[in-house]
């Protein structure tokens, strides 16, 4: 089995912590590289896995869903736990540890985000978009069912317009976590469909992505430190 590959942006200075990018569904494109600097540019090593390295390793434009559907469908929990151990092992290996570590997922990535809060005690995590609230996805139970068990304080970024994840069901996740173990927060913004951090898309929604940016940042800083 190849290594997975990892693309890094090295902070300057001492790390505030660390963060694991979890990619879209379109693979370590250009959109994901650059929230990764930023992250590196707000004082944290950051590093985004590549999950599709078995499979060829492809940078799939946002039209072409079918395409990425296609690498979606190859990937197993087994692989996704390897190139997320990976990730962390890399971090280890420079002396971050698990407290100082968030896990921050996008779309595909934001549902392993919450999976990763559930298995794993890091020091923070943040969802954008995951869906696979009432169904499970990539071999793992539906979210639902493991949102009263979490083991990172996690936080939870919606869309209101989003087509694939009903507002209904968001709130079906915001009750399950509400009895976790650690610090929970759901926000829905009215006018944000799926997609609507990343700029690189027409889904592109600023003064959401503008305000969900900065909740992130307020949670790393407020969970890493």
């Amino acid at each position: 089995m190849s290594p997975t590959p990892i693309y890094e942006a090295a902070e300057t200075g001492v790390p505030k912590g660390a963060v694991v990018v979890v990619q879209e569904a379109f693979g370590v494109n250009d959109h994901i590289k650059d929230v990764t600097e930023r992250f590196a540019a707000e004082g944290y090593r950051a590093v985004a896995p590549h999950f599709f390295h078995r499979s060829g390793d492809p940078q799939i434009p946002y039209e072409n869903f079918d395409k990425a559907m296609e690498h979606i469908g190859q990937l197993t929990e087994e692989g996704i736990t390897e190139d997320l151990d990976a990730a962390y092992d890399h971090l280890h290996h420079d002396g971050i540890d698990d407290d100082r570590i968030a896990v921050v997922g996008f779309c595909m990535g934001g549902t392993v985000a919450f999976v990763e809060a559930y298995q794993r005690k890091l020091g923070a995590a943040v969802t954008f978009y995951g869906g696979g609230i009432g169904e499970g996805r990539f071999g793992a139970p539906a979210l639902k069912d493991l949102g009263d068990d979490l083991k990172t304080p996690w936080l939870g970024l919606y869309g209101a317009q989003d087509k694939g994840i009903p507002v209904e069901q968001v709130e079906m996740l915001r009750e399950a976590v509400g009895s976790a173990p650690v610090e929970t927060e759901i926000v829905i913004y009215p006018d944000a469909g799926h997609g609507f951090h990343c700029d690189a898309r027409s889904a592109y929604h600023e003064p959401s992505a503008r305000d969900a940016w900065s909740r992130t940042l307020a949670w790393l800083d407020e969970h890493l430190a």
